[in-house]
């Protein structure tokens, strides 16, 4: 398969106490049908509150972003997830 989009993505939690390790172990799941995730990364947003940023890379003629957001968005946790960019490759 052609990996040729790179999608980055911004899942924030419901909460200051959602384990955003919990929530990267469940991503391979849900992203291994449509591509692979190349990247994950925590970081601080404020007062205690993280952000999970994940880049996915992906066969544009393939698709699945829209599912890919909406799998994500279900997960137990999951507050609130934006694409926060999406380039070829």
């Amino acid at each position: 398969m052609e990996l040729n989009v790179a999608a980055r993505l911004r899942i924030m939690p419901e909460s200051v106490d959602v384990n955003l390790d919990d929530i990267k172990g469940k991503l391979i799941g849900i992203v291994e049908n449509y591509g692979k995730i190349h990247s994950t990364e925590i970081n601080p947003i404020a007062f205690g509150l993280n952000s999970l940023d994940i880049a996915i890379l992906l066969n544009d003629s393939q698709g699945g972003m829209d599912k890919i957001e909406k799998d994500i968005g279900a997960l137990p946790g999951v507050g609130e997830v934006n694409v926060i960019g999406v380039s070829r490759i």
